[in-house]
């Protein structure tokens, strides 16, 4: 399966690292086609400035700066997210990358007249999934309405393909975290990756 990684975090020695390097060696056990798209090593600007918004529903004109990853979307079957919860949400990096790259008659269509339609247009993205770790414990994560899975495995997702199938992998009390626990994580996500 050709397999698009997005990995999100500004320190290249973090934990975040580590879950990355987990599910890629999951994924190639796997034996998938995998591409690596690491957003700070990009150097990505997350920035939407004004002329961006202005070209926003202007399409063939709204992808020039970001055209390698408009490409990189269109031709993955799978996409995997690493990336750490911060504020009960994504890193302004990765919620930038969205805004930037899933445009209007790239991700999705929205047909005007007396209602507005929408229709998801990555309809080769048929499996999301979501890794990540935070600080806050499972329980407060839930009761403030897990704010960056509902996101992605809603949001986002409704511009797949309407079977995509999602899986969510998180370590919650990421500061508190003994070695063991964390160690075990990295199992489980290198687990789950090899599994997919």
């Amino acid at each position: 399966m050709r397999t698009l990684v997005v990995y999100t975090h500004p320190v290249a020695e973090s934990f975040t690292a580590a879950v990355r390097d987990a599910a890629l060696a999951g994924l190639r056990q796997a034996g998938h086609e995998v591409r690596l798209i690491d957003l700070y090593a990009d150097e990505f600007d997350p920035r939407l400035s004004r002329q961006g918004r202005l070209e926003y529903h202007d399409h063939g004109v709204n992808t020039h700066s970001v055209q390698a990853y408009v490409d990189a979307i269109k031709w993955a079957e799978a996409m995997v997210f690493v990336f750490p919860t911060w504020n009960q949400g994504f890193p302004a990096m990765l919620k930038g990358w969205f805004d930037r790259v899933w445009l209007p008659e790239t991700s999705f269509h929205l047909k005007k007249g007396g209602m507005r339609q929408f229709r998801p247009l990555l309809t080769n993205v048929k499996l999301m999934i979501g890794i990540t770790t935070g600080g806050a414990p499972r329980w407060l994560t839930w009761l403030s309405g897990h704010t960056a899975r509902r996101s992605l495995l809603r949001g986002m997702r409704a511009q797949c393909h309407p079977r995509c199938k999602t899986l969510w992998l998180a370590l919650y009390r990421i500061d508190s975290a003994t070695a063991g626990e964390r160690a075990r994580f990295l199992e489980r996500v290198r687990a789950r990756m090899a599994d997919v």
